[in-house]
């Protein structure tokens, strides 16, 4: 009992500066932790703020590209010529394999080459702007979309046929804003077709077609 006592009576009796020392560093060491926890708080809600803003750009472009593949649908299918037999809503008979898809697809690639003799003033040369030439810059919105959106194609490639219809016009206008030349305006469109080709996929998908039919020929054989 008395070492405890005169222990309680040295602590008691300690020097005020020891005092104030020991208050200090209890102040510090709560200041410490607290500082500790509130910077761990904020990163917490920095993450989760910022994993939400990433979730809400993914959903909002998600639901932009939705609208957008429905307009480009919608006006396409309006203005540009109907698919054969999608007016009556029965098969197409231009299927792949058929002498009409062999037509339509023949005629999409000849409006190429002829738009772009007549465009790169091959074809009725001029040293004047003409109405061959302006023909060959718009053979590819004319003549070749529609050629290919007459095919019984699948889903990707009608996409990109109905993209391609709203969209050549909008090129075809404005370049020459920039660029008076029509054959710049139709490697533009060359380019802008293989270019939304590429984005949906199509020739992705026509890659693996001819890789099944080849597998096949071979088990067959």
């Amino acid at each position: 009992m008395m070492t405890i006592g005169a222990r309680l009576g040295v602590a008691r009796g300690a020097p005020a500066s020891a005092r104030a020392r020991s208050r200090r560093a209890m102040t510090t060491t709560t200041t410490t932790h607290l500082a500790r926890v509130e910077r761990a708080t904020t990163t917490t809600t920095r993450a989760t703020t910022d994993t939400d803003d990433d979730k809400t750009k993914s959903i909002t472009d998600a639901e932009l590209e939705r609208n957008l593949s429905k307009f480009v649908k919608k006006t396409a299918t309006t203005f540009a010529p109907s698919s054969s037999g999608e007016a009556k809503k029965k098969k197409n008979p231009a299927y792949k394999g058929s002498v009409l898809y062999t037509v339509f697809e023949v005629q999409a690639y000849l409006a190429v080459i002829v738009g772009g003799l007549l465009a790169f003033n091959v074809i009725y040369p001029s040293d004047e702007p003409s109405i061959a030439r302006l023909m060959g810059m718009w053979s590819l919105w004319m003549f070749t979309v529609p050629s290919l959106r007459a095919r019984d194609c699948d889903a990707k490639e009608k996409d990109a046929l109905n993209l391609l219809f709203v969209a050549m016009p909008l090129v075809n206008v404005l370049i020459p804003f920039v660029w008076k030349s029509f054959a710049g305006v139709f490697s533009a469109d060359v380019l802008l077709m293989a270019v939304v080709y590429a984005q949906k996929g199509v020739f992705a998908g026509e890659a693996d077609v001819v890789g099944d039919e080849s597998s096949s020929a071979v088990e067959e054989k």
